[in-house]
């Protein structure tokens, strides 16, 4: 039996997703893919957990796909991820409610980028090598990456690194809003898990409504993200976690929230 590829960790209201194949630099195989999408799943169906943490055991966050692992299964039509699962790029299925952190360091090429920009809270080391190459293998992206890097970056700018494949740094990338924050090699994860306790101190309700009313404003637009607003934000006045809030203001305290 294969060796995991992805490692799993509960900690506290967080839940540690580990890309384990450092012998590969992380290179995504098919069982990678699938084992990935799985601990996404088991996050999501956790009532416990309520941020996610992405990161790469080893040198790097990944060098990108397995191609010849990979490949043949994308050019027959094969399913990249188990049906009814959570697809970590955002691409189909059901869809995650609640909000992921990534931490990237060493290389971060294709894939890597995508399922980053799949994630709604970016850590980047310093030093980190970040390209979107498919257009010097032969191939295009086909994991987000011409939906989202434009989106984020701007087409001049997306479309230099979308059509020749060249490395760019983290500096770059944080000018791009491809990261939200660079920080010292060696301490992305440190970071990343701050950031996502930080995000895990506040309603869970009120976090996964207000990522999905963002969502929902960058990928239809401004109307029918206003349209829906109200509908959005009139259930939380009723949880039990808006009367902690008004509670802990009164009483100039932290609120301790619950999900209900």
């Amino acid at each position: 039996m294969n060796e995991p590829t992805i490692t799993t960790e509960s900690r506290g209201r967080l839940f540690l997703i580990g890309l384990n194949r450092p012998a590969k630099r992380n290179a995504f195989n098919l069982q990678m893919l699938r084992e990935l999408s799985q601990a996404f799943t088991t996050f999501e169906q956790d009532p416990e957990r309520w941020v996610a943490v992405v990161f790469g055991h080893g040198d790097h966050f990944t060098a990108g796909l397995d191609l010849a692992d990979v490949g043949p299964a994308v050019a027959s039509g094969a399913a990249l991820f188990p049906e009814g699962a959570i697809d970590p790029l955002d691409l189909g299925g059901p869809r995650r409610k609640k909000p992921v952190v990534c931490a990237v360091k060493g290389i971060c090429f294709t894939i890597g980028i995508e399922l980053l920009l799949a994630c709604d809270l970016r850590i980047a080391a310093r030093r980190t090598r970040f390209a979107q190459m498919e257009v010097r293998r032969g191939i295009m992206p086909f994991g987000g990456a011409t939906l989202r890097f434009p989106a984020a970056a701007g087409w001049p700018r997306a479309m230099k690194w979308l059509l020749t494949g060249d490395e760019f740094g983290p500096e770059e990338a944080l000018a791009m809003n491809l990261v939200s924050e660079v920080v010292p090699a060696g301490t992305e994860l440190d970071a990343a898990i701050a950031l996502a306790e930080r995000v895990a101190s506040r309603a869970p309700l009120a976090v996964q409504a207000t990522l999905a009313a963002a969502r929902l404003a960058a990928e239809s637009g401004r109307e029918p993200a206003l349209d829906a607003l109200m509908d959005q934000a009139r259930p939380l006045f009723a949880t039990d976690d808006a009367r902690e809030g008004l509670q802990s203001f009164l009483e100039r305290r932290e609120a301790s929230f619950q999900g209900k």
